[in-house]
């Protein structure tokens, strides 16, 4: 049976669940991918957008769990293929 994880807000909530049967709860709609980023990050680049671009920018990034920049620059590596 498959079983979604709880929002825990205390460390004793966690240890709680830790000493239970985990499982249940390993299935991929608790997994989210996550980018690790190696290569260091030298260059600044300015650039200017709408602010309704910005806005949606930012509520998309929040959304997904990344700071805007990074969501930035992952769409532009998305789009070079890299």
């Amino acid at each position: 049976m498959k079983k979604i994880l709880p929002k825990m807000t205390t460390d004793e909530e966690v240890e709680s669940l830790l000493d239970e049967d985990l499982s249940d709860y390993l299935h991929s709609d608790n997994f989210k991918l996550v980018n690790f980023e190696f290569k260091p990050k030298d260059k600044t680049v300015n650039l200017r957008l709408s602010e309704e671009m910005l806005k949606t920018v930012k509520a998309v990034s929040k959304k997904e769990g990344i700071p805007y920049q990074r969501y930035i620059r992952r769409a532009i590596e998305k789009s070079l293929g890299e």
